[in-house]
């Protein structure tokens, strides 16, 4: 694309440009030397200057002049804030939805699902291959599905167990955690472990023991803690209380 030439009149018209610049601040000393021009097109130019507002270090005033043709004055078409290589400016815009983390849904606030999220498939599709209602349309397997009391529109697919079991296992109810590093036993082997069904229930299981600091909590099978069920106390033995001799009656006690 062939550069644009700076339009002579508009280039020459920086005071112009400044004037509008300092109506639009406010004030004089809100507005800085002049550090350069760009060519925006034929005959419209945009002056720059520094920006000296308070908490607007970087920035730079931009002023777009224009003028028609064989016209000897300009016309004041636009006056903004941009920000410069110095700048301060916010971070890029990142949505409400992808923005929220665990631990942030409070009482009353709803996150809404995607329809097409990778971590859910249509729950009519884990119903058994067997049934020859599979070869019905979409409604009949609706209907069969809440026959079943498979009543939940959307179920978790791979890719979602795979998310899940990879958020599980590297936390800290996982068999790399400090706890299960140091515990006797792993929770595979605890009579308070409650078996998950499904294909998670291979690798976790959900923790029984009120004692235990996974108490209601998923926990990887090779996880562990000090509150293992087989793990029993020792019992104490009985010490031999030393017999006291003494020489004479004198020397009791009592």
């Amino acid at each position: 694309m062939r550069a644009v030439k700076p339009d002579a009149v508009c280039l020459a018209a920086v005071d112009v440009a400044r004037d509008a610049a300092v109506a639009e601040a406010g004030a004089a000393e809100h507005v800085g030397e002049a550090v350069g021009a760009i060519a925006e097109g034929e005959r419209l130019l945009t002056h720059l200057f520094e920006c000296r507002l308070p908490g607007y270090r970087g920035w730079r005033w931009a002023v777009t002049l224009t003028r028609v043709p064989r016209a000897r004055t300009v016309t004041v078409n636009d006056v903004v804030l941009v920000a410069g290589d110095e700048a301060l400016v916010s971070p890029p815009w990142v949505p409400w939805s992808d923005r929220l983390e665990p631990g942030d849904l409070a009482p009353g606030v709803i996150q809404p699902t995607q329809d097409d999220d990778p971590r859910l498939m249509p729950g009519y599709e884990s119903v058994p291959a067997a049934s020859t209602a599979l070869d019905e349309p979409k409604d009949a397997i609706a209907d069969l599905v809440d026959d079943l009391l498979l009543t939940r529109a959307r179920v978790l697919s791979v890719a979602g167990q795979d998310e899940a079991a990879h958020r599980w296992q590297t936390s800290d109810a996982g068999p790399e955690a400090p706890i299960a590093v140091a515990a006797p036993k792993p929770c595979r082997t605890c009579g308070f472990l409650v078996a998950l069904a499904g294909p998670l229930g291979a690798v976790f299981g959900v923790c029984a023991n009120a004692l235990a600091p996974d108490d209601g909590r998923v926990v990887a099978l090779e996880h562990g803690c000090g509150a293992h069920s087989e793990i029993s106390v020792p019992v104490s033995r009985a010490v031999d209380r030393p017999v006291l001799v003494y020489e004479s009656e004198a020397d009791l006690p009592f």
